[in-house]
């Protein structure tokens, strides 16, 4: 049961990569606590079928294309009232082989992981500032800090992750806009559940996770409504770590 914002009511939400996993749980979240929340997804039917569910605004986007992200977080702000809260939550951390990784290929992993990430909070700045103040929630991951291998593109975006969070931090604290970043463990999504999670997988994060049991989406999630609500008012430029006990 998460804690109960009553700041967050009616506050307006954007949430990048919102459809599944993670963000899916933030959408419920958000939304459970009275938020407007608006959100954005590549997977349509799995978009339109959590706004149906919760209530929150989906619009379709493909999160690489940063002109049109920066245009429906203007047509939210117009829609249901200035962007407060924005959460940089949408990745992919597909797998590929270092030898294999072409000029084109990781510019693209970039793009999907990492531009996105200062142009949203750039186009929220502009609906945030005038209004007093709102927070950014940017997603690291654990996961370049623990010495993965199999995805260095997605790693490197994730770590450069921390140089905008606290970029950023410093450029928009004048407005009293919070700048933060969650890293995430192994979170117990779908897809890594599917993809990823074996025996092996289990075993070798028993091995390294200090906590017993396993990482939830709304174990996460929770951590995103704190650091969005006067709660963490003066909490900016920070890296919050929810892994269980893993680094």
């Amino acid at each position: 049961m998460p804690a109960n914002y009553p700041d967050l009511e009616g506050r307006t939400v954007f949430i990048t990569g919102g459809a599944a996993g993670i963000g899916a749980a933030m959408v419920r979240g958000f939304a459970g606590q009275g938020a407007r929340v608006a959100f954005v997804d590549i997977d349509e039917a799995a978009g339109t079928a959590l706004a149906e569910e919760t209530g929150a605004a989906f619009t379709p986007c493909d999160i690489r294309d940063v002109d049109r992200l920066e245009e429906i977080i203007a047509a939210t702000g117009a829609r249901f009232g200035p962007v407060r809260v924005l959460v940089n939550n949408a990745a992919n951390d597909q797998r590929h082989d270092v030898e294999e990784v072409t000029p084109d290929y990781w510019r693209e992993r970039l793009s999907i992981n990492l531009d996105h990430v200062f142009f949203a909070a750039r186009a929220a700045r502009r609906q945030m500032g005038p209004e007093g103040g709102g927070a950014i929630i940017n997603y690291g991951s654990t996961n370049w800090l623990v010495g993965g291998t199999g995805m260095i593109a997605y790693q490197a975006a994730k770590s450069a992750i921390h140089g905008i969070t606290k970029g950023l931090c410093n450029e928009f604290g004048p407005d009293n806009i919070r700048v933060n970043c969650i890293l995430p463990g192994w979170v117990m999504t779908e897809r890594q559940l599917a993809l990823w999670m074996d025996e092996d997988g289990a075993r070798w994060l028993s091995e390294r996770q200090a906590l017993p049991g396993r990482i939830s989406p709304e174990n996460v999630a929770d951590m995103a409504l704190f650091l969005a609500s006067d709660a963490a008012a003066m909490c900016s430029g920070q890296f919050f770590t929810v892994d269980g006990g893993m680094i």
